[in-house]
């Protein structure tokens, strides 16, 4: 895996897109505009993390190489050597793939 020039900051969480298989049903195939976005994505690198109340991190839930479920629409979107990555907010991971 190569190394990324991106550093999260606070609980931001980087991932890249883990693409589905494209499928084509009836003989047509859905361009890429038309598609959904991909919700499952690979955890790449972790912010500082929360702070507390007093100030603390809080320890996340999530480590490097967790494959995920995020939020359909949370994040921002960052292309880096022609890849897509998201830096989302650890609020936006609903749940990790097992």
């Amino acid at each position: 895996m190569a190394k990324v020039n991106i550093k999260p900051i606070g609980d931001r969480v980087l991932v890249e897109h883990l693409e589905e298989k494209e499928q084509v049903r009836g003989g047509i195939i859905i361009p890429d505009a038309a598609k959904e976005k991909p919700q499952e994505a690979k955890v790449i690198a972790l912010g500082t993390g929360k702070k507390d109340e007093n100030g603390k991190a809080q320890a996340f839930e999530v480590k490097v190489g967790d494959r995920v479920l995020i939020s359909k629409y949370g994040g921002t979107e960052v292309k880096l050597d022609d890849k897509k990555y998201t830096l989302v907010r650890e609020d936006d991971i609903l749940g990790v793939i097992g």
